[in-house]
Protein backbone atom coordinates (compact mmCIF):
# COMPACT_ATOMS: atom_id res chain seq x y z
CA UNK A 1 0.00 0.00 0.00
CA UNK A 2 2.85 2.35 0.99
CA UNK A 3 5.06 1.19 -2.49
CA UNK A 4 1.13 2.56 -4.26
CA UNK A 5 1.17 5.79 -2.61
CA UNK A 6 4.68 6.28 -3.26
CA UNK A 7 4.31 5.74 -7.08
CA UNK A 8 0.92 7.77 -7.05
CA UNK A 9 2.57 10.84 -5.30
CA UNK A 10 5.08 11.01 -8.03
CA UNK A 11 3.32 10.60 -11.15
CA UNK A 12 1.13 13.00 -10.09
CA UNK A 13 3.87 15.37 -8.95
CA UNK A 14 5.55 14.31 -12.94
CA UNK A 15 2.23 15.11 -14.45
CA UNK A 16 1.69 18.65 -12.46
CA UNK A 17 5.69 19.36 -13.71
CA UNK A 18 4.62 18.98 -17.11
CA UNK A 19 1.46 20.42 -17.47
CA UNK A 20 1.20 23.03 -20.22
CA UNK A 21 -0.42 26.34 -19.81
CA UNK A 22 -1.53 29.17 -22.28
CA UNK A 23 0.14 32.57 -21.75
CA UNK A 24 -1.06 36.24 -22.78
CA UNK A 25 1.39 39.12 -23.49
CA UNK A 26 -0.09 42.12 -25.26
CA UNK A 27 1.69 44.13 -27.38
CA UNK A 28 0.09 47.51 -24.97
CA UNK A 29 -1.73 46.74 -22.42
CA UNK A 30 -2.94 50.93 -22.58
CA UNK A 31 -4.17 52.39 -25.67
CA UNK A 32 -4.16 55.99 -25.68
CA UNK A 33 -6.94 57.76 -27.86
CA UNK A 34 -5.27 61.12 -27.80
CA UNK A 35 -8.02 63.75 -28.30
CA UNK A 36 -10.39 62.83 -30.71
CA UNK A 37 -13.40 64.92 -32.06
CA UNK A 38 -16.96 63.35 -30.82
CA UNK A 39 -18.25 61.38 -33.40
CA UNK A 40 -14.98 60.01 -34.79
CA UNK A 41 -14.18 56.30 -34.97
CA UNK A 42 -13.98 54.77 -31.18
CA UNK A 43 -12.53 51.66 -32.71
CA UNK A 44 -9.22 50.68 -31.44
CA UNK A 45 -7.33 47.03 -31.13
CA UNK A 46 -5.60 45.59 -28.48
CA UNK A 47 -3.06 42.56 -30.19
CA UNK A 48 -1.98 40.08 -27.94
CA UNK A 49 0.40 36.84 -28.42
CA UNK A 50 0.19 33.54 -26.87
CA UNK A 51 3.64 32.82 -25.76
CA UNK A 52 2.67 29.70 -23.58
CA UNK A 53 2.70 26.24 -25.09
CA UNK A 54 -1.17 25.06 -24.86
CA UNK A 55 -4.24 26.94 -26.86
CA UNK A 56 -5.22 30.12 -25.16
CA UNK A 57 -8.91 30.54 -24.98
CA UNK A 58 -10.37 34.03 -24.14
CA UNK A 59 -13.98 32.90 -22.51
CA UNK A 60 -14.99 36.45 -21.61
CA UNK A 61 -14.19 40.09 -22.03
CA UNK A 62 -16.01 42.21 -19.81
CA UNK A 63 -16.01 46.47 -19.59
CA UNK A 64 -15.92 48.82 -16.68
CA UNK A 65 -18.65 51.00 -18.96
CA UNK A 66 -21.91 50.58 -20.75
CA UNK A 67 -19.86 53.07 -23.12
CA UNK A 68 -17.22 50.72 -24.28
CA UNK A 69 -17.92 47.32 -26.27
CA UNK A 70 -15.38 44.92 -26.21
CA UNK A 71 -15.32 42.15 -28.67
CA UNK A 72 -13.26 38.87 -27.87
CA UNK A 73 -11.98 36.03 -30.86
CA UNK A 74 -14.37 33.57 -31.27
CA UNK A 75 -11.48 30.44 -31.52
CA UNK A 76 -8.51 29.35 -29.19
CA UNK A 77 -5.38 31.52 -30.20
CA UNK A 78 -2.04 28.67 -31.14
CA UNK A 79 0.79 28.58 -29.01
CA UNK A 80 2.89 31.42 -30.41
CA UNK A 81 -0.02 33.40 -32.58
CA UNK A 82 -1.18 36.41 -32.37
CA UNK A 83 -5.05 37.39 -31.51
CA UNK A 84 -6.85 40.62 -31.22
CA UNK A 85 -9.11 42.05 -28.70
CA UNK A 86 -11.86 45.01 -30.29
CA UNK A 87 -12.65 47.72 -28.42
CA UNK A 88 -15.30 50.22 -29.92
CA UNK A 89 -15.75 53.44 -27.59
CA UNK A 90 -18.91 55.36 -28.06
CA UNK A 91 -17.52 58.56 -29.15
CA UNK A 92 -20.48 60.48 -28.82
CA UNK A 93 -19.52 61.32 -25.12
CA UNK A 94 -17.54 64.79 -24.91
CA UNK A 95 -15.52 64.75 -21.92
CA UNK A 96 -12.49 62.18 -20.68
CA UNK A 97 -11.61 58.49 -21.66
CA UNK A 98 -11.02 55.95 -18.83
CA UNK A 99 -11.76 52.71 -18.76
CA UNK A 100 -11.04 49.26 -17.88
CA UNK A 101 -11.47 46.27 -19.95
CA UNK A 102 -10.77 43.01 -17.84
CA UNK A 103 -9.88 39.81 -19.75
CA UNK A 104 -11.10 36.42 -18.55
CA UNK A 105 -8.98 33.47 -20.22
CA UNK A 106 -7.13 29.91 -20.04
CA UNK A 107 -4.24 31.42 -19.17
CA UNK A 108 -1.69 31.19 -16.45
CA UNK A 109 -2.79 34.79 -15.28
CA UNK A 110 -6.74 33.96 -15.60
CA UNK A 111 -7.90 37.15 -15.51
CA UNK A 112 -5.65 40.53 -17.14
CA UNK A 113 -6.71 44.23 -17.12
CA UNK A 114 -6.31 46.56 -20.18
CA UNK A 115 -7.53 49.61 -20.65
CA UNK A 116 -8.33 52.97 -22.71
CA UNK A 117 -7.98 56.78 -22.21
CA UNK A 118 -8.34 59.66 -23.57
CA UNK A 119 -10.58 63.22 -24.60
CA UNK A 120 -13.47 63.14 -26.96
CA UNK A 121 -13.56 66.85 -27.63
CA UNK A 122 -16.45 69.13 -28.92
CA UNK A 123 -15.59 69.73 -32.75
CA UNK A 124 -15.43 73.19 -31.38
CA UNK A 125 -13.23 73.44 -29.16
CA UNK A 126 -10.94 70.97 -31.63
CA UNK A 127 -11.04 73.76 -34.33
CA UNK A 128 -10.13 76.93 -31.49
CA UNK A 129 -6.69 74.60 -30.83
CA UNK A 130 -5.84 74.68 -34.43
Amino acid sequence: MKKMMIILFVGFLGATLNAQSAKIEFKTEVIDYGEITKGSDGVRQFEFTNTGDAPLIISRVYSSCGCTIPKKPENPIAPGETGVIEVKYDTKRVGPIRKTITVYSNAEQATKAIKIKGTVLDKSVLEKKN
